[in-house]
């Protein structure tokens, strides 16, 4: 219940104390601030013809949001934030199997809010825009599907696709995986959402051409179930006869697998026992960290891509 205390109003009765429930809101409100970032700079940008941003801008807004995302959910469930990140800590024993489904779960309505909210501010331009047209194929123009999940070049096949989607989010798990390795560079906790932000920037500007780089398949499938919902129809998924939604879910996944495994073959595994840490939670351990935890073990390894305990 609220209580009064020294004219203060309390609201301390409301404190969840469920670990799980806890890990469930930071992933679904870091979640939902990325997208609502990473959205609204493409529908700024679509919808203003490109004078009010242009795919630069649009990079450092997912750039910018994935470090905002990370910030706010880092020290309760490791700042995930992506399905794909979360299936390949459990994979590599880093999270629980029996946490994996609240992550998701918190991840893919974290990215259906924020899409809804995207297009709540910004559904007269998107009207003015598209003359109140809502058209899906990417290569018609005042199309606008695309502000909410990726499309391919006219060009690119699923399966070209599906490889993009592969090498992106494995672009995407190393490095974070690297980040928070601290027998390797040791970077400072606060550091670990900068890099990881900047690890976005610069697979979208090396690979967003092919389908625009989703590599987050809670970024692609929740907004990509609102449009159907919110007048583009079914065709958001009947697009290329049901030939392309998969691609941006499968392929991150198995991304992530291969960026995680990749690194604990190639370097993890071979560190000498005198570069060993003590005292520190380290990239394999397993278990789960609560917040609490984290606050009085400041140096623990905490990652964008792993709640290590």
């Amino acid at each position: 219940m609220i209580q009064v205390v020294d004219n203060m109003v309390s609201i301390s009765a409301v404190k969840v104390k469920s670990y799980e429930i806890r890990v469930a809101f930071a992933e679904f409100l870091g979640t939902c601030i990325l997208i609502i970032f990473g959205l609204g700079s493409v529908a700024q940008s679509v919808t203003s013809h490109a004078a009010y941003g242009d795919f630069t801008t649009i990079n450092w807004a997912w750039c910018m949001a994935v470090m905002i995302g990370i910030l706010i959910s880092i020290n309760v469930s490791g700042g995930h934030i992506n399905p794909a990140v979360s299936l390949a800590m459990a994979m590599i024993g880093r999270l629980k199997w029996t946490l994996l489904p609240v992550y998701m779960l918190a991840q893919y309505l974290g990215a259906f809010v924020g899409a809804s909210i995207v297009y709540l501010v910004y559904f007269e331009a998107i009207e003015n825009y598209s003359g109140g047209v809502k058209l899906t194929d990417p290569t018609l123009a005042n199309s606008t599907a695309g502000i909410f999940s990726t499309y391919p070049q006219e060009f690119l096949s699923a399966t070209e696709g599906l490889a993009d989607q592969i090498v992106g989010t494995i672009l995407l798990v190393l490095p974070v995986m690297a980040i928070t390795d601290r027998r390797n560079a040791d970077v400072p906790k606060f550091l670990v959402p900068v890099l990881a932000g900047l690890t976005v920037f610069v697979i979208g500007a090396a690979y967003g051409y092919n389908c625009g780089y989703g590599i987050n398949p809670a970024r692609d499938l929740s907004p990509r179930i609102f449009t159907a919902l919110a007048g583009w129809g079914t065709e958001v998924f009947s697009f290329r006869d049901y030939n392309w939604f998969w691609v941006p879910i499968v392929g991150p996944h198995i991304g992530a697998i291969l960026g995680a495994f990749i690194y604990i073959f190639l370097v993890e595994l071979h560190w000498d026992s005198e570069d060993e840490l003590s005292n520190d939670f380290l990239p394999g351990d397993s278990g789960e960290i609560k917040a609490e935890d984290l606050a009085s073990e400041f140096k623990s390894s905490v990652s964008i891509s792993i709640d290590e305990k």
